[in-house]
């Protein structure tokens, strides 16, 4: 029986990763199995990329190339074997966010992110995808007080975070079913009780 595949997305800041372990500890009174992972990365050349990704300038259509390539390595090796074994699999992060951050912050078309989607995972989507979401003034002061360097993304500007925020919440509204929004401004026992309610019914 096909795992289930559940992906974290949200702006730089709003706290995901922090709330991973959680869910997978959540996830396991459901499941036999839980395995975590993050985009990009999940395998050793995919981690490779994803350094040159955070950390080098590059045209947003080398970015995207870059992305998939890691996506595509990443599900051959980790997600899509994990699932067919009957695994879940929780990935702080997938195609959502390259809709958000290379197609709506960056200008690549929706159409070329699908169409690369469709040769790097083709019938692969997420059955549950959880939407942290906060504002520009959370997302700055919880990566101000972070204490660790930012990448190139967390150290874009308003307007970019606005662009990707608005294009995470039109995917809400356009998948309801599939997507959930979390309001991550609040405090961590009430985000905790809203991610229980977003996965009680997998």
């Amino acid at each position: 029986m096909r795992g289930r595949f559940i992906t974290l997305e949200g702006v730089d800041g709003a706290g995901k990763s922090t709330h991973q372990n959680f869910i997978a500890d959540f996830l396991a009174t459901k499941a036999p199995h839980v395995i975590q992972t993050r985009e990009p990365g999940g395998t050793k050349l995919a981690e490779k990329l994803r350094g040159a990704i955070l950390a080098d300038a590059m045209a947003p259509v080398v970015e995207t190339l870059l992305i998939f390539a890691a996506r595509a390595d990443h599900v051959a090796r980790v997600i899509q074997p994990a699932l067919e074994a009957g695994h879940w699999v929780v990935c702080d992060r997938f195609s959502d966010a390259t809709y958000a951050y290379q197609g709506a912050g960056k200008g690549i078309s929706f159409e070329l992110i699908a169409r690369l989607g469709d040769a790097v995972h083709p019938g692969l989507r997420p059955d549950r995808t959880l939407v942290f979401d906060c504002s520009y003034e959370v997302s700055r002061s919880r990566l101000s007080s972070s204490g660790k360097s930012l990448d190139r993304f967390e150290r874009e500007g308003r307007e970019f975070f606005e662009r990707v925020r608005a294009a995470y919440l039109q995917r809400a509204r356009a998948e309801p079913a599939r997507v959930r929004v979390i309001d991550a401004a609040m405090d961590v026992k009430k985000i905790r009780k809203a991610l229980e309610e977003g996965l009680s019914d997998l």
